[in-house]
């Protein structure tokens, strides 16, 4: 099962990239929306290998995810592997500079079960497919219109 989409935002190659990779701060909010988060490297800043330990509530159970970072390249994007449950993920984030202060967003999540308990879960999302491809859509606009809004504060 594949979602995607993609945003058109109003800022620079650099800017944009230092939003999409600030774990930190993603950490913090997934923090505050009730996960557990725990980072499993010690690498201290972003890379090829960096890791994670995630846990928290998903159609009524908790839910293990390890997330581990396969590419990253500065300012174009990067690439990460999960692993939950018998599903495996993909999640690709790339960045175009379509002028100096103007970026393409392109986000990408592919899930592939690997169980049969799996396969019954990514077969009821094919049924929401709709529904979560617009929340998916959606959040990743709210994410642009966020980092536009940095932007234009900060330049």
């Amino acid at each position: 099962m594949r979602f995607s989409t993609r945003e058109d935002i109003e800022a620079p190659i650099d800017h944009v990239f230092g939003a999409i990779s600030d774990f930190e701060g993603f950490e913090r909010q997934a923090l505050r929306r009730g996960a557990e988060v725990q980072r499993q490297d010690t690498y201290g800043k972003p890379g090829v290998g960096s890791q994670w330990q995630l846990r928290f509530p998903f159609r009524g159970k908790q839910r293990d995810v390890e997330a581990r970072m396969t590419e990253y390249d500065a300012p174009n994007g990067f690439r990460a592997e999960t692993e939950s449950g018998g599903i495996e993920g993909k999640v690709a984030l790339d960045l175009v500079a379509l002028s100096p202060r103007r970026t393409r967003l392109q986000v990408s999540i592919d899930l592939k079960p690997r169980s049969l308990s799996a396969r019954l879960l990514i077969q009821s999302l094919k049924f929401a497919r709709s529904i979560l491809t617009k929340r998916f859509s959606n959040r990743i606009w709210q994410m642009a219109q966020d980092i536009e809004t940095k932007y234009r504060a900060v330049g």
